[in-house]
């Protein structure tokens, strides 16, 4: 089975998220991307407990353009510590994988 690479990361608002997404498929950086409804995260920061309304967004990509992917991610970012995970899969239909990486070529 081949391999693909899901990064996801969450941001306070659809807008962003928003932006997030185009930026990686219009960069060729992600084949597609995907903006999830809200979620409600609780978290230490700065010595308190907080809640906050997040949205998520999953990036679909080939594994040789993760570490730009990444970088992207985190440069448009809003947040001071980012949550950016890399989660690497293998993918049950070889024409996705093929269809990922050909899609993330610049």
């Amino acid at each position: 089975m081949e391999q693909i690479c899901v990064v996801t990361t969450v941001v306070d608002a659809r807008s962003v998220a928003d932006v997030l997404a185009a930026t990686a498929v219009a960069g060729r950086l992600a084949a597609c991307a995907q903006v999830g409804g809200q979620v409600d995260s609780t978290y230490w920061w700065q010595d308190r407990m907080e809640t906050t309304t997040e949205w998520s967004v999953q990036f679909k990509t080939a594994p040789d353009r993760v570490d730009a992917l990444v970088a992207q991610v985190r440069a448009g970012h809003p947040y001071e510590v980012p949550e950016v995970l890399v989660t690497r899969v293998e993918c049950g239909a070889p024409a996705y994988a093929d269809w990922v990486r050909e899609q993330t070529r610049p």
